[in-house]
Order: C-alpha cells, then sequence, then structure tokens
C-alpha cells in the first residue's frame, strides 16, 4: 500500500504528466526479461516511464559483499525505499541543465572566457591560451587542457573527456548566480521540477577528483522526474517552466569535437563516437538504442536515457554491471520489450 500511495503522488495531479495514475506493481511479461537481465547486474534501482506512465520500478538492496560501494556512495535510504546514491558523472548533467537556466537567467553567456566569470589564473596554460577558453569549451569537454590544467591543445580543437576541468564549470554558476551551487540548485531546478531526494554532499576522500569533491546524491524516481522534464522541454509535472525549450535543446547539439557528446549530455545517432576513455569507434553510442535518445551517464553504469520519440525516460542505478556491454544489451532487451 506504501508503494502504491507513493507511486500515485509521483504522477497525480501533474500538468506534464497523466492525470490518472497508471500502477505497475508486477511487470507484464514483456518486460521481465528486462528486468531478469538489470536485477543480476548488481542493480539497485531501475525505473520505465512511458507517456508518463510507470511501466516499471524496482529497488533491490545491496549484497553483503558491496560494504565498499556501500560506504563510498550510498548515503542511506529514501522515503520511498530506495538508495540514495551518489550518481557520479550524471551530474555533470544536471549542472548542465542549471547553465542553461542561468542562460535564461541572463547571467551566463557560454561564449565569453570562463576567467569573464572566476578570474584569471584558474588553469596552468598561459595567460593567453586560458583567455582563448570559453564556457562553451567546458560544457564541450574541449578545454584543450589535461587533467592537471595544464595546456594540451587550442580550445576547441579535441574532445577530451575531463572532470577535473569539468568541475569549474560549478565554479562559474556559483559566481554568475552569486550563490552556492547547493542553493541554486534547490532554487531553480529540484524544488520547481519536484525533486524532493537530490542534493550535493561532500564526497569521501579517497573518492574526492581534484576540485570535484561534491557527489550529486539522488533516487531513481528524481532521476526519472528530471528526465521528464527534459522530455516535456523544460516543463515541471505541474506545468510551470523550469528553464526554456531553446536553452533545453542547445545542450543537445552535437559538438564539433564528438558527435556522440552535446553539452555534459550524450547523444545517440551520431556517425562516430568517441568514448570517455578516448576511445573512437565508428557509428552511434549504442547501436541497439533509438538514435534520438539523449543520455546522462556515470560511472559504474548509473544511467538515465531520454528517447523523445518513444515518450521513455529510463533509469538505472547501482553498482557496476557484470555485463561490459551493459547498455548495448540493456536496449536489446527494451527494444523487444517495448516494440
Amino acid at each position: 500500500m506504501t508503494f502504491a500511495i507513493s507511486r500515485r503522488r509521483w504522477l497525480a495531479g501533474a500538468g506534464a504528466l497523466a492525470a490518472t495514475p497508471v500502477l505497475a506493481d508486477t511487470a507484464t511479461p514483456d518486460l521481465q526479461p528486462v528486468l531478469d537481465y538489470v536485477q543480476g547486474q548488481k542493480t539497485t534501482g531501475f525505473l520505465i516511464v512511458q507517456n508518463r506512465r510507470i511501466l516499471v520500478e524496482r529497488n533491490w538492496p545491496l549484497p553483503v559483499d558491496a560494504a565498499n560501494f556501500r560506504l563510498a556512495f550510498t548515503y542511506g535510504p529514501a522515503p520511498d525505499g530506495a538508495l540514495l546514491e551518489d550518481v557520479a558523472s550524471q551530474q555533470k548533467s544536471f549542472v548542465a541543465v542549471l547553465a542553461a537556466i542561468a542562460i535564461d537567467k541572463g547571467l551566463l553567456d557560454v561564449e565569453r572566457p570562463v576567467s569573464d566569470y572566476i578570474g584569471s589564473g584558474w588553469s596552468k596554460a598561459s595567460s593567453e591560451q586560458e583567455q582563448a577558453i570559453r564556457v562553451i569549451h567546458l560544457l564541450t569537454m574541449s578545454s584543450g587542457l589535461n587533467e592537471a590544467f595544464g595546456y594540451v591543445a587550442p580550445a576547441g580543437d579535441r574532445f577530451f573527456y575531463n572532470t577535473p576541468v569539468y568541475a569549474v564549470t560549478k565554479r562559474v554558476l556559483a559566481a554568475v548566480a552569486k550563490a552556492p551551487l547547493e542553493k541554486i540548485t534547490h532554487d531553480w531546478l529540484t524544488k520547481p521540477a519536484g525533486m524532493t531526494n537530490t542534493a550535493w554532499r561532500q564526497r569521501p576522500a579517497a573518492l574526492v577528483v581534484p576540485g570535484n569533491a561534491t557527489g550529486l546524491v539522488t533516487t531513481p524516481r528524481d532521476i526519472a522526474i528530471f528526465g521528464q522534464l527534459v522530455l516535456d522541454g523544460g516543463l515541471a509535472r505541474d506545468g510551470r517552466r523550469v528553464v526554456s525549450k531553446e536553452a533545453l535543446s542547445a545542450l543537445f547539439v552535437r559538438s564539433a569535437t564528438n558527435p556522440a557528446y552535446g553539452r555534459l549530455w550524450w547523444l545517440n545517432g551520431g556517425v562516430e563516437t568517441i568514448r570517455a576513455g578516448g576511445v573512437r569507434t565508428p557509428g552511434q553510442l549504442i547501436p541497439a538504442a533509438p538514435a534520438d535518445l539523449v543520455a546522462a551517464l556515470g560511472a559504474m553504469d548509473r544511467r538515465l536515457y531520454v528517447v523523445p520519440s518513444r515518450e521513455l525516460v529510463v533509469v538505472r542505478t547501482g553498482q557496476a554491471a557484470i555485463d561490459k556491454d551493459f547498455d548495448q544489451q540493456l536496449w536489446l532487451r527494451l527494444a523487444k520489450a517495448l516494440g
């Protein structure tokens, strides 16, 4: 009963969602192979929303042998029974939406140099090289810096997945808003969107990436609400506008240096993919998935997939999947189950 009431609250009365909640405590036979697969992949949370209806929602406990993961990435249970987890680099896509909101507010111009917002000397590049690095280069992973902030290439010249340099975006947002990242995340995004279990947390020392000491802690349901916001063109569940369609759409324009990457979002359907580790492969990010899929991807296979053509949001949290081809294998099963 508690589970059903909680699910009803997720859907009820929302301007951008179905007025009549659809409960799916038991998966349809077509979805059972999908559930069997994800459960066997060290998954803690899995949720599918299609046409604003929850098709399936499952939360599984961590096994006893997951002590290290529990200490490093989890923060206890949320009210809905899901684990509160640091979702690793999924945070980047949330920050991208915050940047889009800052653009809407007239606070941020991505074509301006980063140093215009946080001052000079933030990198180890020369003054001239640093001045050429614009905010858009942080958002598209094309700053030309290495992870130690040293100059490697001209800004905008190549894609290099660089978490320490990405984290400068957080500093830029705090500077333009004249408020801590925690406050603007709450005021601009999580509160208006109806995300009640999402916040920044200081990471354990062993997990701290230089310059990126905070992790975004959230739940599958809050991630799904965020995905639905993207799917609905920036509208919250109550119909209020959180981010403009124009600023949101700009996040999903393919960057010049990687067809599979926009502004801190991964994009399917490109002719080529350069992955986080630098491996370049022909074809799209996930061959089995729809070409219009966009994704917020985090380490250990934390996933948010949004597919506009299918009105579909899929969320997966948990430990690293056993299957090294997890994305492809999951989408082979999803495509069969959902048609």
